[in-house]
């Protein structure tokens, strides 16, 4: 991440997203390419969901895909993974990357997937630019697209505070709000929003960013 910030404001979260990560796109998959070789934990926690997953059946939704390298991965797993992101130049480039696979345009705050329909789902780092009014909304809508018993995993920044990232990933501008937030918070709002939450864990915890994990599942 950039040091690049301002405080917080009034913005249109969505729009900003959608358009610092149409600037970024290129810049930020050539960073991630090959970023889970070296992040150990990351990918034994995918390798959980996968398990997970493979066992319960059915397709899994990577919300806020990206370049599709998470998905990706995935796959390689053997899990029937799809993304989909806010950023039409991100799907670009996903589908560039990983011809193979699906992914495609959408709202993370309000997926327009089919009520029940997903065996799992999965998003990494993309709640982090929503406001704590959204974050209960889009997890009610996550907990809708789920089937019961399947499980979501969450990764996001781990602190309490907020800014606005104005440059990354290759120096270009953005102008994205970003919002740190504690685990138990969180959980919370997973709890409310109908899931049970099984474990969570901070990685980096000394860093100056460290991430949490979250593992939960949509309660019946």
């Amino acid at each position: 991440m950039s040091s690049a910030h301002t405080e917080t404001g009034t913005t249109d979260w969505n729009a900003e997203t959608r358009t610092s990560y149409d600037t970024v796109a290129d810049s930020y998959a050539d960073q991630v390419r090959h970023a889970l070789a070296e992040q150990p934990y990351l990918r034994s926690a995918l390798a959980l969901f996968a398990d997970s997953v493979r066992r319960s059946g059915g397709p899994v939704a990577d919300m806020g895909c990206g370049p599709g390298h998470i998905t990706a991965h995935l796959n390689e797993l053997g899990v029937d993974a799809f993304g989909v992101d806010l950023s039409p130049r991100m799907i670009e480039v996903a589908r560039r990357d990983h011809p193979g696979l699906h992914f495609e345009v959408g709202s993370l705050a309000a997926p327009e997937l089919p009520d029940a329909s997903m065996g799992g789902l999965i998003a990494w780092q993309s709640l982090i630019h929503m406001p704590d009014e959204d974050v209960p909304v889009a997890l009610e809508h996550f907990r809708r697209v789920l089937r019961t018993g399947g499980p979501a995993q969450l990764l996001f920044h781990a602190g309490n505070d907020s800014w606005v990232k104005t440059q990354g990933y290759g120096g270009h501008p953005m102008n994205v709000p970003v919002y740190r937030r504690q685990p138990h918070l969180v959980a919370r709002w997973l709890r409310e929003s109908g899931f049970e939450v099984e474990a969570h864990m901070v990685l980096n915890p000394d860093s100056e960013f460290p991430q949490a994990l979250l593992f939960a599942r949509r309660a019946a």
